[in-house]
């Protein structure tokens, strides 16, 4: 059902919050100003980045702790948690549809944190792991409540620059995390690191607690019922456009998960960097949040579908190229991070406005489809991350081999999806 054709119980809302944030009528939904929604909205996605991102540094550390003696296991302190955190997305969204944003998001917040103070007292690395794997699904409720409040409140290319908004605002936390990581540990051991993200969880749980207010009124909210998870399950599937880009966005953030996966390896060991890795990984985070405020400005002028293509294409070319360098002159530091860092600023591009375009036609079943597109992306993302960055063999070339690959994929995707019809409003 297109957007066009959603109930009139939904539309006269949606359009007096659209109205209320923009023009200062009716008060949006949140009950917040509009820079506070960006600012939490930013903080609740945020939460992955630094669950993910701020342990990179410890990687080696932690590997050491537990006895681990393969160098690619510890790449599972990642991948576990991004399985976890896509895999409860199925399960939030529905939930979120039913009884809210607010009550869901709250306990999936507090899961985070208790996680994290368990992963302190971890005495096996099984154990371990387990406790990235609830941490990763207590996450799973902030991203998937994050979306769909932007989606409760807002739509169209106005959507899309709430998302870059929100992507430019939280990529700030990549660009720290592993500073912030690197400096924990000249302090104190690894297992500081969360307790500092526990206190991170605590500190949104008092904040959305207190000021967010519930974006889905009663009588919007869905009953719970597997039929009807089901069927909202099956209207994205089997709506071309939806599918079409959560196919080519997992493709995408399959590369991306790859990257930060073996990105230790890679700058820490590969090029010898050593405490220097978190300094040139910050680089490619400001990559992304500059893309990002880049393409907030833009979006509503060119359009989601026509920048996100344009996007897209220069990032398949800058992969193939990456791939060709090389192979033909062989690891170099100044040529990959100059490739890496132009096909991060594509990302930027493509990301957020991939994301508004598979959920534009889902208004009426954003919880449950942002759920489910938050699942096919994550945990594919993190399967094909994981296949690459496990064939890592002290060289570059399985890595950019593994974008170039996932980028025309993604390409040939969206274009099947348009019917050759690329670059149009």
């Amino acid at each position: 059902m297109p957007p066009s054709s959603a109930p009139a119980t939904t539309a006269a809302p949606l359009a007096g919050a659209m109205l209320g944030a923009t023009t200062g009528g009716q008060t949006p939904r949140h009950g917040l100003s509009f820079r506070e929604f960006v600012a939490l909205a930013a903080a609740l996605m945020a939460l992955n980045a630094l669950a993910t991102d701020i342990m990179l540094p410890a990687l080696g550390e932690i590997a050491r702790d537990f006895l681990v003696g393969d160098p690619n296991e510890r790449q599972k302190v990642v991948i576990v948690y991004l399985l976890g955190f896509g895999a409860a997305q199925l399960i939030c969204g529905p939930l979120s549809d039913r009884f809210g944003r607010r009550s869901v998001l709250l306990c999936g917040i507090a899961l985070y944190a208790a996680a994290a103070l368990l992963a302190i007292f971890a005495t096996t690395y099984e154990q371990f792991l387990f406790c990235r794997l609830l941490q990763g699904v207590g996450c799973a409720a902030p991203r998937v409540v994050a979306v769909s409040m932007v989606r409760d409140c807002y739509s169209g290319a106005k959507m899309g620059r709430i998302m870059s908004l929100v992507m430019m605002v939280f990529m700030t936390v990549p660009i720290l995390a592993p500073s912030a990581g690197q400096a924990v540990l000249l302090f104190g051991p690894w297992r500081a690191i969360f307790l500092l993200l526990a206190f991170g969880g605590f500190a949104l749980l008092a904040w959305s607690g207190l000021r967010l207010g519930e974006t889905l009124p009663g009588e919007e909210r869905h009953p719970f019922s597997l039929r009807g998870m089901f069927a909202a399950f099956a209207h994205v599937l089997t709506n071309r456009t939806s599918l079409g880009y959560t196919l080519a966005f997992t493709c995408i953030i399959g590369a991306l998960f790859a990257f930060i996966a073996s990105a230790q390896q890679i700058f820490a060991e590969a090029f010898g960097l050593g405490e220097l890795f978190p300094l040139v990984f910050a680089m490619t985070g400001l990559a992304l949040a500059v893309s990002s405020f880049f393409s907030a400005s833009v979006v509503e002028r060119i359009g989601l579908k026509p920048l996100s293509h344009m996007a897209l294409t220069f990032y398949a070319v800058v992969c193939v190229l990456q791939v060709i360098v090389a192979m033909a002159f062989g690891p170099n530091l100044f040529t990959f991070t100059g490739l890496l860092l132009l096909g991060i600023f594509a990302f930027g591009m493509i990301g957020p406005n991939f994301n508004a375009i598979a959920m534009e036609p889902q208004g009426h079943v954003a919880g449950t489809a942002s759920a489910l597109i938050g699942f096919i992306t994550t945990c594919g993302g993190a399967a094909l991350g994981f296949l690459v960055s496990s064939q890592y063999d002290g060289t570059v070339v399985p890595l950019t081999v593994g974008f170039a690959v996932f980028a025309v994929a993604a390409l040939i995707i969206v274009a099947i999806t348009e019917r050759g019809q690329m670059f149009k409003a």
